[in-house]
């Protein structure tokens, strides 16, 4: 059986046609999502490509059974989008549009990616996980049994868009962080670039600039990867996984930001019992996303 899979990110559009058998991916295609322009935009760039894929299907002479769509807001068990913090989807007809196309079903990409995690990939090997995606956002899916949970209203994902806020107690102080704002790759380059008369471009430049010995990458990566690490422990401790699988395009980069980042978790797990679970990267990579949506559309 095949199936169209769209995973939907702040930055690009990734489509393909997956063979939902073995999670092969028999044709691929990535655009811009450019969400500024607004969600009707990037709904009609979204449809083009689910187009473009079905014709393609069509020459190969393979009937599509369905459409995924994996985009990075909140979407709740019936497949409505129920937040615009990036993708503005959610006044918009999303699923009876992709609908009109093939049998659709509209999936949060964090859970997308852990399907495919589970069936396909790292995930495999364990009753319960958690996974954990970072990239232009950091979220979530605690998977048992193959299946992602998405709690009562599909909002089981937020691990890093709400505040935390603490007082000192020495000087009384309160203090409030945001999770992306400190360790998604936007934040990285934004820190990084912070009085610099010649900013960096994108968050892979800063990661560079920690291989080159830069002092400022070192602290701002570094203190990334720390307090990544503090929210991931404190995930360990409330969800009691068997292991953590680690995907997205910074997630997986390796390098200072995954080894502050591993050692922060460590420190961070209250259990004994759960100080070596596995921490794991994810198997299939930054596809993880686009097969995890064509395996959704199946059911």
């Amino acid at each position: 059986m095949i199936a169209i899979g769209l995973d939907v990110g702040g930055t690009k559009i990734a489509g393909g046609l997956v063979d939902l058998a073995s999670g092969e991916i028999l044709q691929k295609k990535v655009i811009p999502t450019l969400p500024k322009r607004g969600g009707r935009l990037v709904l009609r760039d979204g449809l083009n490509l689910a187009r473009e894929l079905k014709a393609h299907a069509e020459v190969l002479n393979l009937s599509v059974a369905g459409i995924g769509v994996g985009v990075a807001e909140l979407v709740d068990p019936a497949g409505n989008v129920t937040s615009s913090h990036t993708i503005h989807w959610s006044d918009l007809p999303v699923r009876a549009e992709f609908g009109a196309l093939a049998p659709a079903m509209i999936e949060a990409d964090v859970r997308a990616a852990a399907l495919a995690e589970a069936v396909l990939g790292t995930g495999r090997s364990y009753k319960i996980f958690a996974y954990v995606t970072v990239g232009t956002g950091i979220s979530y899916s605690l998977v048992k049994d193959g299946v992602p949970y998405a709690g009562s209203h599909g909002n089981a994902l937020v691990l890093a868009s709400g505040p935390i806020t603490s007082v000192c107690p020495r000087c009384n102080l309160q203090f409030q962080s945001v999770l992306e704002d400190l360790a998604s790759g936007p934040a990285l380059l934004a820190r990084y670039n912070v009085g610099r008369p010649r900013p960096a471009g994108q968050a892979e430049d800063v990661l560079a600039a920690v291989e080159d010995g830069d002092a400022r990458a070192l602290q701002v990566v570094g203190s990334a990867g720390e307090a990544l690490g503090c929210h991931v422990g404190f995930l360990v401790n409330v969800l009691d996984p068997e292991a953590i699988i680690v995907g997205g395009g910074l997630g997986m980069a390796g390098g200072l930001y995954w080894e502050s980042f591993i050692g922060s978790v460590r420190r961070h797990i209250w259990s004994d019992v759960s100080q070596n679970l596995p921490i794991l990267k994810a198997g299939l990579g930054p596809d993880a996303g686009l097969i995890g949506a064509a395996l959704a559309s199946a059911g």
